[in-house]
């Protein structure tokens, strides 16, 4: 008698099991697409906020550079905030990927003989996810940094 209250309570379980099979897979699935998708927000993010700080690091670098360097052609500070290099070899990649000297403007004002100032500013550039199934192009804001130089009599190529 007790042999068979034993029998019924496990086939009776295992019935139970049968029918719940697939709960398992459905729950991994829900919860791993959830978890990936967290991930790779995390990751977008990670990147966007790396390119912002890269953006305005190259905009203060030309400025920097074009402030020490009022006699430089326009192209050398262009090339300072993409390649990071007044003279890029012909293989260099830009500091930050889809960045050309397009993008990179430069203006001079008050050198002379007294103090003057170099704006270089960074317009037009678009972030493009790396996940490509989100497509999404992100427009990002204009870098600009001025700086004041003393040039002690030197003038910046007229532009």
């Amino acid at each position: 008698m007790r042999l068979q209250r034993i029998k019924k309570r496990t086939t009776g379980g295992t019935r139970r099991h049968e029918r719940e099979r697939g709960a398992a897979l459905v729950e991994f699935a829900i919860g791993a697409t959830i978890f990936l998708t967290v991930l790779f927000a995390i990751i977008e993010f990670g990147l966007l906020l790396w390119t912002h700080n890269a953006l305005t690091d190259a905009a203060r670098r030309g400025a920097r550079y074009a402030v020490t360097h009022p006699q430089s052609q326009l192209a050398d500070v262009q090339n300072v905030v993409v390649y990071g290099d007044p003279a890029p070899a012909a293989n260099t990649t830009p500091v930050v990927n889809g960045l050309t000297t397009d993008q990179v403007s430069v203006v001079y004002t008050g050198f002379g003989l007294s103090a003057g100032r170099a704006t270089v500013s960074i317009q037009n550039y678009n972030y493009n996810f790396v996940v490509p199934l989100l497509g999404v192009r992100v427009p990002m804001p204009s870098y600009q940094t001025t700086l004041t130089g003393e040039s002690a009599g030197l003038t910046p190529p007229a532009l």
